[in-house]
């Protein structure tokens, strides 16, 4: 767990590892981990920002999925990787729920790490499947006290979906049941088949099926309307606002990491999601540019940690 101690320590700089200087760096390929399978929104951005960074910084940049526990895996990885830059996380706002349903990491979540940059956000929105004869949220409201246990999936306990569920849940005074999966791509194949009707999941990384016709879009979790989803309320405009529970993307690295180095990848990333290009894209699949540097991203984070706590307590959310 955190203190409040280590967070105020953190902020002021006073956890820091001994300077490592990173003189020339890249000078080999580098490596971006992701907590999350491919084809999931996290997984999206890093390939979208693949081949622009391998341009900018003269190497490889390569890509490596280690998905399970809720991101944990992966963050433990850069956790206790050298601070030498060769190292990254491309980690979604899991990293600070997971802080808020988790008895234990084997990590401090702010001591152990180097914030860099946050790169997009993007709407939590309620899919059902195709095969569902919902068409509103009054629809699967009504079902789910009929019969109640409707099934929901999530890409993992404290993920933003689990986060959202849990709080619509109470709001809309219905009983779901809550099934986990290792990320977004394979909880939202399971709404896709059928087997699990709805879910609540990132916009970025269900924009396609939902274009394809295999899930349907029936209220954003968010305060507005997506563009994307033309026609589409928020669950506001039905009577059942819920937090905000909508997910950032961003890089970490362990602590301990070269200024330069911090300073490289912030510059550039955040000058990447500014470029009208990069962008469009970005804004195509429903999500938000935040672009944002250090300063900004470790402010996010404590704050993030303590709104978590208080949202987990709230809705009963535990990493079981």
């Amino acid at each position: 767990m955190i203190s409040r101690r280590t967070l105020a320590l953190a902020g002021a700089g006073l956890l820091a590892a001994p300077a490592v200087r990173a003189a020339g760096w890249p000078e080999r390929p580098v490596r971006v981990i992701i907590g999350y399978p491919a084809g999931g929104p996290t997984d999206l951005v890093g390939r979208l920002l693949q081949e622009p960074l391998q341009r900018l910084w003269g190497q490889a940049v390569v890509i490596e999925n280690r998905p399970g526990a809720s991101q944990i895996i992966a963050s433990e990885a850069v956790a206790r990787a050298a601070p030498d830059g060769y190292t990254l996380l491309l980690a979604a706002s899991t990293h600070t729920s997971n802080v808020a349903v988790q008895q234990r990491l084997p990590y401090d979540t702010v001591a152990d790490f180097t914030p860099i940059s946050v790169l997009y956000g993007s709407p939590t929105v309620l899919f059902v499947s195709r095969q569902a004869p919902w068409r509103t949220v009054q629809d699967l409201v009504a079902a789910a006290k009929r019969e109640p246990g409707v099934a929901f999936a999530s890409s993992g306990n404290g993920s933003s979906g689990h986060f959202a569920l849990e709080m619509f849940r109470r709001k809309a005074g219905i009983e779901v049941t809550h099934v986990a999966f290792r990320g977004a791509a394979p909880a939202l194949q399971e709404v896709v088949s059928g087997r699990v009707p709805a879910t609540f999941s990132t916009l970025s990384g269900a924009i396609g099926l939902q274009r394809q016709g295999q899930i349907r879009a029936i209220a954003v979790g968010g305060p507005q309307r997506a563009e994307v989803l033309d026609g589409v309320p928020t669950l506001a405009e039905v009577g059942l606002e819920i937090p905000d529970t909508s997910p950032w993307y961003g890089f970490i690295g362990p602590k301990g990491l070269p200024a330069e180095v911090v300073q490289r990848v912030e510059r550039d990333t955040v000058a990447l999601m500014r470029e009208p290009a990069m962008a469009e894209r970005i804004r195509d699949t429903g999500g938000l540019i935040i672009a944002e540097g250090q300063a900004e991203f470790l402010r996010r984070i404590t704050r993030e940690i303590e709104e978590n706590r208080e949202m987990a307590r709230i809705a009963g959310v535990t990493a079981g």
